[in-house]
């Protein structure tokens, strides 16, 4: 077995403090591919993490280049900011364009203290590149460029650099059916059905009021309920509790489920703006019911991948067929 040295340990218990430090705050990450969508991924991060307690990230993916073909860059470039390269790269473009939403948005990172960072990977001249800018408050904004072999791995991967309470990305163009990812989804959906943390997919509802939250009376329904109510807050956002019932029978014990969160959060000291019951699928319920809302909140099931692709989940049913954002909590 090969030696650890000395340097090796020191690295190892500066990155163990770090995770340690990261912890403590809320970390949001926002991916962009350049497209519309996912710069409304971008607002909703903003709108979420606008308190002090909040960091943000803005992660591109880049795909290796191992033939130079972004212009023969120098590794030497590399190691500066980024954002003074003065190259035509599309991702250095889309995380620019990231940073203008988040000016838009309120935020405006640039005039905050800011370091710079480079990693060298898979043998690609750009290898892994980041923005820090840091807030006096302890607040965060980072743009980051990622090399990987593919952008839904590369999202994946920098989760375990984070950790991440929340990915945020924007609505796919398509979703396939759950066995068809399993062969080959898109960027969203893969990184919806594997992230280990919360996923949120951002759509066309910005402008709308209220967390949608969402409860089947299980004891994993009440700690997203919990989690979903703390982040309301943040956003300053109203809370609508919603349970269905599978037939007018079990509507009474609906009302129940809605009653015991509603004394949670209560116990929390976040108060409830209102409380639905319906009867019916899960799925065409909670969409129908929420789709007027900022953000419909669903709990994870809790299942393994192949559990949930074969036997369905009511929390993939609704981010898939929603027309609202769809947060799933983890």
């Amino acid at each position: 077995m090969a030696k650890v040295t000395r340097h090796e340990v020191l690295a190892q218990k500066e990155l163990e403090a770090l995770r340690e430090q990261r912890r403590n705050r809320f970390r949001i990450l926002a991916c962009v591919d350049g497209s519309e969508a996912s710069y409304d991924a971008v607002r909703f991060a903003a709108r979420i993490g606008r308190g002090d307690e909040c960091d943000i990230i803005i992660l591109n993916v880049r795909l290796v280049d191992h033939g130079l073909r972004s212009g023969g860059l120098q590794v030497s470039v590399a190691r500066q900011n980024m954002l003074d390269w003065g190259l035509d790269l599309p991702s250095l473009r889309y995380l620019k364009r990231g940073l203008e939403v988040l000016k838009e948005e309120g935020i405006s990172p640039e005039d905050w203290k800011s370091t710079v960072a480079h990693s060298d990977v898979w043998g690609d001249p750009l290898g892994d590149n980041k923005v820090e800018y840091r807030k006096d408050s302890g607040q965060s904004v980072v743009l980051k460029l990622k090399t990987a072999a593919n952008e839904a791995s590369g999202i994946l991967d920098q989760y375990e650099l984070g950790p991440y309470n929340l990915m945020i990305l924007g609505e796919p163009s398509r979703w396939r059916s759950d066995v068809a990812a399993l062969f080959g989804g898109g960027v969203a959906q893969k990184v919806a059905m594997l992230a280990p943390c919360s996923v949120m997919i951002a759509r066309k509802s910005l402008n709308k009021k209220g967390f949608f939250i969402c409860t089947d009376g299980s004891e994993r329904c009440l700690t997203a309920v919990r989690q979903a109510a703390v982040l309301a807050q943040y956003a300053k956002h109203p809370i609508t509790l919603f349970s269905v019932a599978r037939d007018r029978k079990r509507r009474d014990a609906a009302h129940k489920i809605i009653e015991e969160c509603k004394a949670a959060l209560k116990e929390m000291k976040i108060r409830v703006m209102l409380e639905k019951t319906a009867v019916g699928d899960p799925v065409e319920q909670i969409i129908r019911h929420g789709s007027n809302h900022f953000v419909t909140v669903v709990s994870d099931s809790g299942r393994g991948r192949f559990t949930r692709i074969f036997q369905g989940s009511v929390a993939y049913g609704v981010m898939r067929g929603a027309k609202n954002a769809v947060l799933t909590v983890r």
